[in-house]
């Protein structure tokens, strides 16, 4: 099983990088982790087909994160998909993605797609089973706007991947991502406290915790990308490949 950094940046796009977009594909699966507004052309450039992604997860609704779901719906419209696609999220998901539609492409919402489509509300520390992925969501926090907001615990062909998505620190990142096989984790900062936000030296407060096998960092700001060299940890970058 591997992951594709698609987009690993925030919402400035700090440093050029495309937003918060993660490509997991094996033997039985083929899923996204998030969809930021510029998912889709970040996808064609990596020459993945969209119409064979069964599965996408959203951690919450700012545009970084969920904003490129009408561009990729009515692609798949367009192209002409027929296999069938699940889209799982916070509670409110079917109608915020309505709204987002509207608001990008006028009477977008009201057309009946091609392919059989289930959007499924997630309610945090419940265990869901889409096909090969077993998903438990995490609540997090990130603000009063955009949410809920959730982290992910991702079983798949007998691997974990976690996923913090932005948050400041929670004690739910510790069972989210404790012993995976890959922690992504949001480090925004180096060691300036944001609100709403992890930097990288309150997550390494936390780390003897969660135990993860292994760390990549994504969703940097200007702060962080000016000190990648300096890190002992791995970074995002868009396109990298990591084998799990």
């Amino acid at each position: 099983m591997q992951l594709r950094f698609i987009g690993c940046g925030d919402a400035f796009g700090s440093g050029g990088r495309s937003h918060t977009c993660f490509h997991v594909t094996g033997a039985h699966v083929n899923f996204l982790i998030d969809c930021g507004a510029s998912s889709l052309p970040a996808l064609k450039r990596r020459g993945i087909a969209c119409e064979d992604i069964d599965l996408i997860l959203i951690t919450h609704f700012h545009g970084d994160h969920f904003g490129g779901l009408p561009f990729l719906m009515l692609d798949a419209q367009f192209g002409r998909r027929t296999r069938p696609l699940t889209i799982a999220g916070p509670q409110g998901i079917e109608m915020r993605l309505g709204q987002v539609m509207e608001a990008l492409f006028e009477h977008s919402s009201k057309t009946r797609p091609r392919f059989d489509l289930k959007i499924v509300a997630l309610t945090p520390e419940q265990k869901y089973t889409f096909g090969a992925v077993d998903v438990t969501p995490f609540p997090v926090v990130h603000g009063e706007s955009g949410g809920p907001f959730l982290a992910y615990r991702i079983e798949a062909e007998d691997r974990v991947i976690a996923y913090s998505a932005d948050t400041e620190w929670t004690e739910a990142l510790v069972p989210a991502g404790r012993d995976a096989d890959l922690f992504i984790a949001e480090a925004y900062t180096f060691d300036k406290v944001v609100k709403n936000h992890l930097s990288l030296k309150t997550l390494e407060a936390h780390l003897d915790e969660i135990k993860p096998k292994r760390l990549v960092l994504t969703h940097m700001s200007d702060d962080m990308l000016g000190r990648l060299d300096t890190l002992a940890h791995t970074t995002a970058s868009d396109g990298m490949v990591v084998e799990i």
